[in-house]
């Protein structure tokens, strides 16, 4: 990486070296593929899929009751409004994109050089959330990962702040396909009959694994998307 740093907020930073987008992109790969740290590391999954409930919820006019996460790595997020429409079935949709949609804005923040920024802009979304969690294990692991992120984003230096934030956006964007994943697994054998997209087939009509379909055909473009802007100094000639 080139040694000039940047002195505010929301400067760029230099370019990684090549190494860096291939390693996070393989350590990120092994995590979401392994078994034990996968189920820890799925804590932050959660974290941002109750998130997409709760904010798309508050966009669509529905009153936020408040989100619970548990050490299972299950959440559920409360939310009071009309039980039906379109407002509801964005509510239900919100929470499996979450992870690779916020991965995918990760990527861009990232193919413009604005690595603090990002880092600044994520503990800050985490603190918002904070502010509707309604148990004590979730209060936990939102402090918790917002402290590391604002940690790292105050003392570690721009190599070690690269490294960082192109795993956890690695990390986003293919922590995003295998809920999917799991969740149809878990459809199939008769798991997971509230799940939501079983919640959005009861909405509208449409096939339960045609919403699974289409939540991860959402996923799966966000990792393409997402993993070409992190991928490109790496494949820039």
């Amino acid at each position: 990486m080139d040694t000039a740093g940047s002195t505010g907020l929301f400067d760029t930073q230099p370019n990684p070296t090549t190494l860096v987008p291939l390693v996070t992109g393989g350590l990120a790969l092994v995590l979401v593929l392994s078994g034990s740290p996968w189920r820890l590391a799925r804590n932050v999954v959660t974290i941002v899929h109750e998130a997409g409930h709760a904010l798309v919820a508050v966009l669509v006019g529905r009153r936020l009751n408040g989100i619970r996460l548990h050490s299972d790595t299950s959440g559920v997020t409360v939310s009071r409004g009309k039980p039906t429409g379109p407002g509801m079935v964005l509510t239900s949709l919100a929470g499996y994109p979450a992870p690779a949609v916020l991965g995918l804005g990760f990527a861009a923040l990232l193919s413009a050089h604005l690595i603090t920024a990002m880092l600044i802009v994520a503990a800050l979304l985490l603190l918002g959330v904070l502010v509707m969690v309604r148990n004590a294990y979730g209060v936990l692991s939102v402090v918790l990962t917002a402290g590391g992120l604002a940690l790292v984003a105050l003392v570690a230096g721009p190599q070690v702040q690269a490294w960082f934030v192109y795993l956890i956006t690695w990390f986003l964007l293919l922590g995003g396909v295998r809920p999917v994943v799991e969740l149809q697994t878990k459809r199939r054998m008769g798991l997971a009959r509230d799940s939501d997209a079983d919640q959005l087939a009861r909405l509208t009509g449409m096939p339960g694994i045609l919403w699974v379909l289409i939540i991860a055909v959402i996923a799966l473009v966000c990792l393409v998307a997402g993993g070409a802007w992190l991928l490109e100094p790496a494949l820039r000639p």
